[in-house]
């Protein structure tokens, strides 16, 4: 027994199987005397609902963990490289990408017997935009153990020049003199620019260039800003619509037992009106029969009190 692979079979159970599986494997580790492996695994953490459904898209569908880690390398390489056409058709397979995985992984839950709502799809699929931005985040996903759902950054990395050097001419050190095989000259002097000299043309479009790529990602940052306010939005919006939907089940189920409840005293007042009339029956007959046998007893005593009478005379 070892820490890895006690981790690996402990994130591939359920969530609500996790502690009791967790705190066998350490009792385990203890009678085996390995104390300190026993503190580990009794260090692991419960997955939340949205973490355990990233890892079982690890483990139930393997093939697609590849194909995710290069897109976000592709994706990030292009980045690098300002690469606007490559940018937006990675960025169309991104939101496919994400989206089909997003749905596969709420699919996979229901099968394992823990359905999830949106909220949860929602969860994962922000695991997986931080997965194609992040390498770190690329492989905790990879692993198939993650605690809680990752949390991607506004974007992509910024290249690391935001404002790349036209090719083709000489570098310059950070004291503005140009190099040449690793040694600085010194400085040029500038040359005077002549009457209808258009050399600094393309100067003038690079720098033109540089503002559009500025203005182009601080609109693409503002927009990715704005993106995951509403899609935090749209999560609370999802846990209040479930928190609803969960008070209308509770009510329904209140509703039934109700109703349930008021039919059997409909139920029971019918058998008590019922009862009640058999009873006022009852007492009438048994109000006829007194009197006659009052009556009865009246008669006789009448009866007796002649004959009486009779001897005597």
């Amino acid at each position: 027994m070892d820490l890895d692979s006690v981790a690996d079979e402990l994130y591939g159970l359920r969530p609500e199987e996790f502690v009791a599986a967790r705190d066998r494997r350490a009792r385990d580790a203890r009678e085996a005397g390995e104390q300190a492996l026993a503190k580990e695994i009794g260090a692991l953490r419960r997955p939340s609902l949205a973490a355990w459904a990233g890892n079982l898209l690890v483990r139930r569908r393997p093939e697609e963990v590849e194909p995710l880690l290069g897109l976000g390398e592709e994706l990030r390489r292009a980045h690098r490289e300002l690469d606007g056409t490559r940018l937006r058709e990675l960025a169309r397979r991104q939101g496919e990408v994400i989206g089909t995985l997003g749905r596969q992984a709420r699919r996979l839950a229901e099968r394992e017997g823990h359905p999830v709502g949106e909220s949860v799809q929602r969860e994962v699929e922000e695991t997986l935009h931080a997965v194609l931005a992040d390498p770190e985040a690329a492989r905790a996903w990879a692993a198939g153990r993650l605690v809680k759902p990752l949390r991607s950054t506004f974007g992509f990395p910024q290249a690391d020049v935001l404002e790349p050097r036209p090719s083709g001419g000489p570098r310059r050190a950070a004291d503005g003199r140009r190099e040449k095989g690793g040694h600085r000259e010194e400085r040029e002097e500038p040359r005077r620019e002549k009457p209808g000299d258009t050399a600094v043309e393309p100067h003038g479009n690079e720098l033109a260039r540089r503002r559009r790529i500025k203005e182009a990602r601080r609109a693409a940052h503002d927009a990715e800003g704005d993106l995951r306010d509403r899609e935090a939005e749209a999560r609370s919006a999802d846990a209040d619509a479930e928190t609803a939907r969960d008070r209308v089940a509770e009510t329904e189920r209140r509703v039934r037992e109700l109703r349930a409840e008021l039919r059997r005293a409909e139920r029971e007042r019918q058998q008590a009106r019922t009862d009640e009339r058999t009873a006022r029956e009852r007492a009438r007959r048994a109000g006829r029969a007194v009197r006659e046998a009052r009556h009865r007893a009246g008669t006789a005593a009448e009866r007796v009190e002649r004959l009486v009478a009779g001897e005597r005379d």
